[in-house]
């Protein structure tokens, strides 16, 4: 079963099994994972499920409308920032992820 490990801003880590097809961000949400809110349900509308994306290094490029969404993010964007609701897990998944210390 695919996996995503959340690194908190505080050195804690929760891993959690994720169904295939579910985001990042939904995951974190359904199972009350600190430190990933998710305002809009997932619809690219905020930026408050901006994540670092430790492992693996890529997921494929952001789209335009994600790069944009994420100047608007609360913490610095990093070269590995990203919109947790815009990483599906696939079948084989093991995400490894960094909450920044702020979501809003």
């Amino acid at each position: 079963m695919p996996k995503v490990v959340y690194v908190h801003a505080d050195g804690t880590e929760r891993t959690l099994d994720v169904k295939e097809g579910q985001s990042v961000m939904a995951a974190a949400v359904l199972n009350g994972v600190p430190g990933i809110v998710g305002e809009c349900g997932g619809e690219l509308m905020c930026a408050t499920c901006h994540v670092y994306v430790v492992s693996p290094e890529t997921d494929g490029p952001a789209s335009d409308e994600e790069d944009e969404m994420l100047n608007f993010a609360a913490c610095p964007r990093r070269a590995n920032s990203r919109l947790s609701c815009q990483l599906a897990v696939g079948p084989d998944s093991e995400f490894v992820v960094r909450t920044p210390e702020a979501q809003n």
